[in-house]
């Protein structure tokens, strides 16, 4: 596998499902949303972030309830045409040849026409 730029490295490189729905929705189910691509924001991949989603509210004893989590997630959720254009891009791998390509043909073109009508 070639890792492209736009290949994020190990442990970036994890899949994340979207969580199920649920009554009592926690942080890291939103963060789960985030990672998987649910909300659009991003490309469905882990985010090693140093402290999870909500350690902070926690920490300061202001843990989120479950109804403020629950409508974070129903407000955060993209429509699906916003998924999609925050999906990871594949296929793309002959545009950067190309562009090289193109880039080493013009000084050969440009040079030839002097050679040729001087």
């Amino acid at each position: 596998m070639t890792l492209r730029s736009e290949t994020p490295p190990s442990p970036g490189n994890l899949a994340v499902a979207t969580p199920p729905e649920s009554d009592r929705p926690t942080t890291a189910m939103l963060k789960a949303d985030i990672d998987s691509g649910r909300t659009g924001d991003k490309i469905a991949q882990y985010d090693p972030g140093l402290s999870q989603l909500g350690t902070d509210d926690e920490a300061a004893g202001n843990a989120p309830s479950h109804a403020r989590v629950a409508l974070a997630r129903k407000t955060e959720a993209a429509p699906p045409k916003a998924r999609e254009a925050a999906r990871q891009e594949t296929g793309g791998g002959w545009v950067m040849p190309l562009f090289i390509g193109l880039a080493a043909l013009v000084p050969v073109v440009v040079g030839v026409s002097l050679f040729v009508f001087r």
